[in-house]
């Protein structure tokens, strides 16, 4: 089951992908993480998939890992006695508190929040922004608007509020709820919605207890001014475009897109590039030519990792949209010009052992003829390394504990394997050789670099680094205790 890429893919689990042999068929198609939703399916939906997982995962013997996915707050409108209204453009429209059914130059906005934060010349959109409102005068309980872009305005739909930064919790009840459930359940990585401020992640934090690793969702402007933060606090980041692409001009999501990928690999933390990437395979078996180089793109980048949603939770062709992006990346990733724009767009600073180390693994590697970067690792630091610096050979990540196995499988270029704990680096090398030699990477007439962290099974040591014959006999005569 070794992957041919060093780009993971995440599919998301739903309705056309909710039985044992359909997410068999995605995992074997390519699938790396599973990501489920907590927008929808209930409890029992998601324990069902969750199990099917790990079924699976036993089956196969490959690490899985899940991703959870809350659904955040969500900001929308009330009903309206008809149902819908059309809105023109330049008509007066009023939101406010008030719970009577909407008409056509009023509704209910059932969010305090949301008027003790606007100012007037704020935007508000609504229905993922195709009617966009300014404010004009604002209170406590109401906003006077101008409609600037009108359209039909029916029941409960979204609304987003892209120019302020609004005095709400990323964790709404249901979210909390959630995230105790799933972190009970067995889970790898959480990502958390409507994140604006590195504030938001401290909650989330605190009730995850290190049962998951935390992923901050960036879909908010405020999120990407504060994006540095964001970063240090979070595990992981998802670049949602989706929301972003709403909330901001949508010239402006690729190049920020660019930018928050290269700070997540310059960090050495995993980066997915979520929403619309095939969006037409929810329909047709075949993806256009911009979704393919939209796809591509995203590799050139350097990213971790791409996502389907629809395309795979609900579409009609789930396994044929992961193995599209399967195949983009074999063939991104075989073009010379791919290496060089990898290579040239490294920034890494070398500050510590364990930089040194990675760093020099990468370098010979490139300049010998080594088959493969085989790391131990405890909490997943170790690998996490060396796939920041995107070397050129495969990186083989080792560690006693499934938990930082499945976390492993969201990080670039990873192929994570399961060994037994060891407390000598003789044994840590013979290990590492049998996992290369096993998986394919290697055979015994090649070398493998291997580093590891002195004292064994301490998280953050990594401080060793040995070029290994993959011949066993050779190591018992050439290896220090």
């Amino acid at each position: 089951m070794r992957r041919m890429r060093n780009l993971k893919i995440v599919a998301t689990l739903g309705p056309a992908s909710s039985d044992h042999d359909t997410i068999r068929a995605l995992f074997e198609a390519g699938a790396d993480v599973f990501r489920l939703n907590m927008s929808h399916g209930s409890h029992d939906d998601i324990a069902g998939r969750h199990a099917i997982i790990r079924r699976i995962e036993q089956e196969t013997g490959r690490p899985i890992a899940i991703l959870i996915d809350l659904q955040g707050p969500k900001l929308r409108v009330g009903a309206f006695v008809n149902g819908e209204e059309m809105l023109e453009e330049g008509a007066a429209f009023r939101l406010d508190l008030d719970e009577t059914p909407g008409t056509s130059t009023r509704a209910p906005l059932p969010h305090p929040e949301i008027f003790r934060a606007l100012e007037a010349g704020a935007s508000l959109l609504v229905n993922d922004g195709k009617i966009r409102l300014r404010v004009e005068e604002c209170g406590p309980d109401f906003a006077n608007c101008r409609v600037v872009v009108g359209g039909v305005i029916s029941n409960r739909k979204g609304v987003n509020v892209p120019d302020v930064v609004l005095p709400l919790a990323a964790l709404s009840e249901k979210d909390r709820a959630d995230l105790e459930f799933v972190c009970d359940l067995g889970i790898d990585w959480l990502a958390l919605s409507f994140v604006q401020r590195p504030e938001d992640l401290a909650e989330a934090r605190a009730l995850v207890r290190g049962r998951a690793a935390l992923m901050a969702k960036i879909e908010k402007p405020a999120a990407v001014k504060t994006f540095d933060g964001i970063l240090e606090k979070a595990d992981g980041i998802m670049v949602a475009r989706g929301d972003l692409g709403v909330e901001l001009p949508v010239q402006n999501v690729p190049p920020i897109q660019k930018r928050l990928v290269r700070k997540c690999r310059a960090a050495g933390k995993p980066v997915i590039v979520a929403t619309q990437m095939l969006e037409s395979m929810i329909e047709s078996p075949m993806p256009t030519r911009a979704e393919v180089s939209d796809v591509a793109a995203a590799i050139y980048e350097g990213t971790d990792a791409v996502m389907l949603s629809a395309e795979s939770a609900a579409g009609q062709y789930p396994v044929e949209a992961v193995q599209t992006m399967h195949n983009v990346a074999i063939e991104v990733e075989s073009d010379p010009t791919w290496r060089e724009v990898i290579d040239a767009s490294r920034k890494v600073a070398h500050e510590t052992t364990a930089d040194g180390i990675v760093a020099a693994a990468r370098e010979i590697a490139e300049a010998t003829n080594i088959k493969a970067i085989c790391c131990f690792t405890e909490s997943g630091t170790t690998a996490s390394l060396v796939a920041r610096e995107r070397p050129h050979v495969p990186i083989v990540a080792l560690t006693s504990k499934q938990e930082t196995a499945r976390r492993l499988c969201l990080t670039w270029g990873t192929h994570c394997v399961r060994t037994d704990p060891v407390d000598r680096f003789k044994a840590a090398v013979l290990s590492a050789v049998r996992a290369a030699v096993e998986y394919g990477f290697a055979v015994p007439e090649d070398q493998i670099v291997v580093t590891a962290g002195v004292p064994f099974n301490v998280p953050g040591t990594t401080n060793i680094l040995r070029v290994a014959p993959c011949e066993e006999r050779l190591i018992f005569h050439s290896e220090p205790e």
